[in-house]
């Protein structure tokens, strides 16, 4: 369906979203006991969703797995992918929130297993944040209003949105000097 379509299609109802979380930065808590920062439990329905002001969205939230993207491994990204798969009968726009360290690679992890399998039927966004959704100055409401729109509007396909941007698989990189991502240039 095309964007134009989706505006005509608008009709005050609520529509539906899946959000998937994995972990990452955006969903790490500080322990005040210890000192340490780590995935526990999700907290995004609480942190964020009841705190957005979305009318005419309603969410289903699911966790996958609680962590941090650099512990990920080929079975992590399977389970995953096939998360992913299993509730693409619900045909809901789906955002992934994930670790910034290696979203890359689930996604181009993803975006390979489409060589053979069916087509996708959704639009599936990945994003996350460069600070935890805890803390001050993070980026991680951002993201997640940016991603939650590129769901409603895009195609169906894997797809990062960031700090404004959107980006296709094996197109862009993280740029850790800069605490973004960037579009791979050459």
């Amino acid at each position: 369906m095309d964007i134009k379509k989706k505006f005509e299609n608008f009709n005050n109802e609520a529509s539906k979203f899946l959000i998937l979380s994995t972990g990452g930065t955006i969903e790490k808590t500080y322990d005040e006991g210890d000192g340490s920062l780590v995935n526990r439990e999700s907290t995004i329905k609480e942190r964020i969703i009841d705190e957005l002001r979305y009318p005419y969205k309603d969410f289903v939230i699911n966790v996958v797995m609680q962590k941090d993207s650099l512990d990920l491994n080929e079975g992590d990204r399977l389970q995953i992918y096939e998360f992913i798969r299993s509730f693409e009968k619900m045909k809901l726009p789906t955002v992934v929130l994930h670790g910034t360290d290696t979203m890359h690679e689930t996604i181009n992890f993803c975006q390979k297993k489409l060589i053979t399998d069916d087509e996708l039927t959704i639009p599936v966004v990945f994003t996350g944040a460069m600070r935890p959704l805890g803390f001050e100055d993070n980026d991680a409401r951002q993201n997640l209003i940016e991603a939650v729109k590129c769901a409603e509007l895009l195609n169906p396909g894997f797809y990062l949105s960031f700090h404004g941007e959107v980006f296709l698989p094996n197109q862009f990189q993280k740029n850790k000097s800069k605490k973004t991502f960037e579009k791979i240039l050459g």
